[in-house]
């Protein structure tokens, strides 16, 4: 197929420092050239208006399935990577997206959660949101120390995570606070042996001692500092909750004492989770947390809980369906409003936007072909608009940073938290000549997010055009239901 020409936008390369009108040349899912006066081309793009840019990459998507992928692509996302709580095991789930296809390109870390399970439960379930919740139904892997041969069992089954290409190791530690801090300075040497980040929900979230978010947080600190293990911070907004400055503080001064340390956010003060996990049966939850139970929302039905008996009785009837936590109330509360920019705007930090997977009112994930999605499928708003939120509030009606910063942050940080240790990221998060053929074009001043608490399944707006691997996904706003450009993003056998 001959050359396609992006012609006549404005294009933004965080790598580069370009902002200027230039025409994008793609042919074979590379960026051939970018300029002006580049001759003339069978297929072209007319981008008169338009922001051309490099895609966005995710690096904390949990869908990981057509359906998830398509509503991301009208967030501008080109590359979705499980990277928080990774998968297990690592090469059968490569092999599956490719015999299945995948709308955008995909990857994963790791699971640490599941490695523990198999090695202190005996379960070798294939990871996923329903095998994890059946797992929380025996909680030795959740509140035990693991003995030395359950952390040699946990560290075997990691190990051949990372030989079999996964792209760092996803630690769930909220999800199993037991854990020794022996076991995971293990984890975290390994980490460092394989030259892969780790991703990490800290152990901790609450706003007073003991077993505070800034426990969490000095914790992750001396692993970094005592293994030299690359530490990715998860959705830094909602694991420091309501103490968000306190936690700012901390990390930003290892940081800049030079550890390897890095921070993502999404941008919303609500989160999202299986209701089994362990910080919702605290007997002391409100006080811990400075909220009520009714912060708990059941995403099927929208019910918000009254008391602890009433969350216990629905954890035992189905821990794994999802539940949004609401911790931040940014419409009402100014120093909410303060805090969240804190984690946004961090500096360095990536977007990231912890997207669910699509669920129906019977709890089952959704992974059908329907397109829209089905009208009753639910989730949470950042699975379908977090990149064109922060794009619309923090750029262009709040002007906190410049559009270039704002990409930035949405493509080339991602990217380069990861290239160390995956060179094919090398490629992304850039429009410069030899780099993948990863591009947004989005109207700048139309761009929003449209899904909301009580419509979470509308697509954003305002993507007109969408490339993966150099092949039209989203074409004047329509999107190719038969395409599937997706490729893995994974660590090849010479870094393994």
């Amino acid at each position: 197929m001959g050359a396609l020409v992006i012609s006549g936008g404005r294009v933004v390369d965080p790598a580069s420092g370009m902002d200027a009108v230039a025409d994008v040349v793609v042919q074979d899912g590379r960026i051939a050239a970018i300029g002006t006066g580049l001759g003339e081309a069978e297929r072209v793009i007319d981008a008169t208006g338009l922001v051309v840019a490099p895609g966005f990459i995710d690096l904390h998507a949990h869908g990981q399935s057509i359906p998830a992928d398509r509503m991301q692509a009208f967030d501008g996302v080109t590359t979705s990577l499980d990277l928080e709580a990774g998968v297990l095991p690592v090469a059968s789930w490569y092999r599956r997206q490719a015999e299945n296809g995948r709308v955008l390109n995909y990857g994963a870390a790791t699971n640490w959660a599941f490695a523990r399970i198999g090695a202190m439960v005996g379960s070798n379930e294939e990871s996923s949101l329903e095998a994890f919740g059946r797992a929380m139904r025996d909680r030795r892997w959740m509140d035990n120390i693991a003995t030395d041969a359950e952390v040699d069992g946990i560290l075997d089954r990691i190990a051949q995570g990372l030989n079999e290409g996964g792209i760092g190791i996803g630690i769930l530690n909220a999800y199993a606070p037991g854990a020794g801090v022996q076991e995971l300075a293990s984890v975290c040497q390994l980490a460092a042996a394989h030259n892969v980040p780790t991703f990490t929900h800290v152990a901790y979230m609450a706003r007073m001692d003991p077993k505070s978010a800034a426990e969490a947080y000095i914790r992750l600190i001396g692993y970094a500092g005592a293994t030299g293990a690359h530490m990715h911070i998860c959705h830094f907004n909602s694991s420091s909750k309501t103490d968000i400055a306190r936690c700012y503080e901390l990390v930003r001064k290892a940081q800049l004492q030079g550890l390897p340390i890095t921070v993502e956010a999404y941008p919303y003060g609500t989160g999202s989770t299986v209701i089994a996990a362990d910080f919702f049966s605290d007997p002391q939850f409100e006080a811990r947390n400075g909220l009520g139970y009714d912060s708990v929302q059941r995403v099927t039905d929208g019910h918000r809980f009254h008391d602890r008996e009433e969350l216990l009785a629905a954890q035992a009837e189905d821990p794994s369906q999802l539940v949004l936590w609401h911790v931040l109330d940014t419409e009402h509360n100014e120093r909410h409003r303060e805090l969240l920019d804190m984690a946004v705007l961090y500096p360095e930090g990536a977007i990231a936007s912890d997207a669910m997977p699509w669920s129906m009112p019977d709890g089952s994930t959704y992974t059908g072909d329907a397109w829209p999605l089905p009208e009753e499928a639910t989730s949470h708003p950042r699975s379908a608009g977090c990149f064109t939120r922060f794009i619309r509030h923090w750029v262009r009606e709040r002007q906190t940073v410049p559009l270039i910063e704002g990409i930035r942050k949405c493509s080339l940080i991602p990217a380069q938290i990861l290239e160390a240790s995956t060179p094919a990221m090398l490629g992304k998060g850039r429009l410069q000549p030899g780099s993948d053929a990863d591009v947004v074009v989005f109207d700048y001043e139309t761009l929003t997010d449209r899904s909301e608490f009580t419509a979470m399944n509308r697509p954003a707006e305002g993507v007109r055009h969408l490339i993966v691997s150099g092949q039209k996904l989203i074409t004047d706003g329509v999107l190719d239901l038969a395409a599937r450009p997706g490729k893995p993003v994974r660590r090849p056998a010479s870094v393994r």
